[in-house]
């Protein structure tokens, strides 16, 4: 609503109230112009009047149904009237170009619809013909394709045995590893075992006790000749032990970016530690010209004369003695004591986190002794107390036997047995295990002792399936894979055996009832062996109920 005066007399205004009533519909366009600048419109008509409706009629008058028009095509056959015309009384028609047609033989319905029979089954000859052609290629290449397949994964094997002999050949002859000389030892009891075989056999007397003394010399001959290459596989591997602790301290720090780009940066401490090992590296070469060795026992002097203490005092007196004794001509045999004290030194000052600070991140901290007394055990073969790490303790142990260091002189001395393989198998079990993500726990209790027990007298070191013997290829899976992995609970297989009973989703249908109750009756055999060890208990009665669960 709007008000406003108007004049109603010479003199006199009146307040109306105008009502305006705001447009609810777009108003018509009946002429006018624009103004490029501002954009307003200015209309040549208009009004304020609403339009008045059209009354409803009920019927629809605008619709796709009366606006559209819709075209039919249909074809029609229309009348064609024709004649013929013929010789007749004065008019002659030419008969040259006439045919002469003759009735043919009257095809019954029978007999065409045999007829098609008769063709339709020629097609299908043909039809089933090129579809037996296409099958036998197919299957002839099915068989082409797994011919090759099995000679190539033969040839594998094959390459892959020489390879793993050569490589246990190798490890026998430059062994580096604890391992390579438990394989050592454990050939030397097989051949020490094959010539009292044979002394016995073929002997008697007093000519098999001389045989026997011989055979007691190779013996301890050969064992000194291990003991040699142990102290120089186990000086060679502190080497390399150390090289890798102070390559380990000269790294620099690297962290992961958003966008995944791995970012290094080095410090002050980084460097410092990567010029000591270079130094390291340095002084502990050998047959290097004499200008070089000079060259660098100057830099190492250099070096820890920085920090003045007894340790650098000791390393520079040395330092001089070996530069005097280079200058008088001794020989390089008659330094290397002095050499390797020089290095020793040194690397004590590389290990002080005074002069290389990186090192106390990585030095192990020695332990509370106040805490350690719980934890220390007493080994009544060597007469040590030792952390209780350092004692191998099988599932079906009751008490705490011998150390480590004293098991392992005992099987160097008395059994020299293998346990390589069985550590590799309960390794790639553990894997296995871990895959899962299903919080396994049993197998990771169980040392290589109890799983060359369960081997050896329950499944008798061969495959459950093709009786294979060779435990290089054996391995323990799952004989249920939707429970946790436990020695109930297991089957040994060949690896390509695993990887086909791993994919079976129904065990009663792919295994025979004989083949099942045997596996059954060895995982009663382990159950019955593992239930008396106390840490077990609990573990079975678990899979247990879980068995019944399911």
């Amino acid at each position: 609503y709007l008000g406003t005066s108007i004049l109603t007399d010479s003199d006199s205004f009146q307040d109306v109230v105008v009502k305006i009533e705001r447009p609810t519909y777009h108003k018509p366009f009946l002429g006018g112009f624009k103004n490029q600048i501002t954009g307003v419109e200015f209309h040549n008509a208009g009004s304020q009047t609403i339009p008045k409706k059209r009354p409803d009629k009920g019927i629809q008058l605008f619709c796709r149904e009366t606006q559209t028009v819709f075209e039919k095509n249909k074809a029609q056959q229309t009348r064609n009237t024709t004649s013929t015309q013929m010789t007749k009384i004065g008019l002659y028609v030419s008969n040259m170009t006439d045919k002469l047609i003759s009735p043919g033989k009257y095809l019954t319905a029978e007999e065409y619809h045999k007829r098609r029979l008769e063709a339709v089954i020629v097609l299908q000859k043909y039809f089933r013909r090129w579809h037996a052609v296409n099958v036998v290629q197919n299957l002839r290449e099915e068989k082409r394709l797994r011919l090759a397949w099995e000679a190539q994964e033969q040839l594998r094997r094959k390459k892959e045995k020489e390879e793993k002999l050569k490589r246990e050949h190798e490890r026998r002859l430059n062994p580096k590893t604890k391992d390579d000389f438990e394989l050592l030892y454990n050939a030397l009891e097989l051949w020490r075992q094959e010539e009292t075989e044979r002394i016995n056999r073929t002997l008697t007397g007093a000519e098999r006790k001389a045989a026997f003394c011989g055979l007691l010399e190779q013996e301890a001959q050969l064992i000194s000749s291990i003991g040699r290459h142990k102290l120089n596989a186990d000086e060679e591997n502190q080497q390399k032990a150390m090289l890798h602790f102070l390559a380990k301290c000269a790294q620099p720090k690297r962290w992961k970016a958003y966008d995944g780009k791995v970012t290094e940066m080095d410090t002050q401490y980084t460097l410092r530690a990567r010029e000591l090992l270079e130094i390291y590296r340095s002084i502990s070469m050998n047959d290097i010209p004499k200008d070089e060795r000079i060259n660098v026992l100057v830099t190492l002097r250099r070096t820890v004369k920085e920090h003045e203490c007894k340790l650098t005092q000791e390393i520079v007196e040395l330092i001089d003695r070996e530069v005097d004794l280079m200058s008088r001509e001794v020989k390089e045999c008659n330094l290397e004591g002095l050499r390797k004290r020089i290095c020793t030194l040194f690397l004590q000052y590389i290990k002080t986190p005074k002069f290389n600070p990186e090192v106390a991140k990585i030095l192990k901290v020695p332990p509370d002794p106040l805490k350690l007394h719980k934890n220390v055990n007493f080994c009544h073969s060597c007469e040590n107390y030792l952390p209780s790490t350092e004692f191998p303790v099988p599932a079906n142990s009751r008490t705490i036997g011998r150390c480590r260091l004293c098991c392992k002189l005992d099987n160097e001395a008395r059994r020299r047995e293998a346990f390589l393989k069985y550590k590799l198998i309960l390794e790639n079990l553990r894997k296995l295990e871990a895959d899962y993500q299903d919080d396994a726990k049993i197998v990771f209790l169980l040392q290589h002792q109890d799983l060359q027990y369960m081997m050896e007298n329950i499944w008798g070191s061969q495959s459950a399936l093709s009786a294979c013997s060779d435990l290089d290829d054996l391995v323990m899976v799952r004989w249920d894979k939707q429970r946790e992995w436990s020695p109930w609970n297991t089957i040994l297989l060949t690896k390509d055996e695993s990887d086909a009973h791993l994919k079976l989703c129904n065990l009663e249908k792919a295994y025979e009832a004989a083949f099942i109750h045997r596996i059954k009756n060895k995982h009663i055999r382990a159950k019955n062996y593992f239930a008396q060890i106390p840490a077990m208990a609990s573990f079975l009665h678990r899979s247990d109920n879980q068995a019944n669960a399911n």
